[in-house]
């Protein structure tokens, strides 16, 4: 018999507590994608440096109004999930706070604001979501270079991919300020959690 007092039945990851005060302090506009990646870059920067986990944040977003629907940060440290990356975070919280899976069903014309492109988990997790646009600061190697992680198989068509799908990308916004946030992360010492894959890895 399978012993099922042992098996977990639920999980949780959550904002960490200094987040939404941030945002309600954040002085800067929100009226435009290159706004929204300012906001997203000063979270990342902050997030890193609290110890929640990697450089990483996302918000949804509005692009019409400019309305931040959800935020999200990378919380994999602090919630010891793998799967809580900045955007996975992002977009579970906008779902949460609309009611249902299917973001395009319930408000249509969302977009997910990241810096960088999405990791391979959050690729997918972006695919499903019903965001119908994309806003990134990068993409390529630098990344993976600075900080040590392992972004995943990612197709190369990915772009395309999306465009397939009518989700709109937009792409190299305010690129230098992710890189800055990666160099100082890889400068720091700071935990990279790639899975062990087994001995001397």
């Amino acid at each position: 018999m399978i012993d099922t007092g042992a098996l977990a039945t639920g999980f949780a990851a959550q904002l960490p507590d200094w987040v939404l005060p941030f945002v309600a302090s954040y002085a800067g506009p929100t009226a435009t994608s290159t706004d929204r990646m300012a906001l997203v870059h000063a979270l990342a920067d902050r997030n890193h440096v609290a110890g929640n986990g990697g450089p990483f944040a996302a918000v949804v977003a509005d692009p019409g109004t400019g309305e931040i629907v959800s935020v999200g940060v990378n919380v994999v440290l602090s919630s010891g999930l793998s799967s809580a990356h900045a955007e996975v975070t992002a977009i579970s919280l906008a779902q949460a706070a609309l009611g249902g899976w299917d973001l395009t069903a319930l408000r249509p014309g969302l977009e997910l604001v990241v810096n960088w492109r999405p990791c391979a988990m959050c690729f997918g997790a972006f695919l499903w979501s019903g965001i119908q646009r994309l806003v990134i600061a990068g993409d390529g190697p630098e990344l993976e270079e600075l900080t040590g992680f392992d972004e995943g198989p990612v197709v190369p068509d990915w772009e395309d991919q999306l465009r397939r799908r009518g989700i709109e990308v937009e792409r190299d916004v305010l690129r230098e300020g992710a890189i800055a946030t990666y160099t100082a992360y890889g400068q720091s010492r700071a935990t990279v959690y790639n899975a062990r894959r087994g001995a001397g890895d």
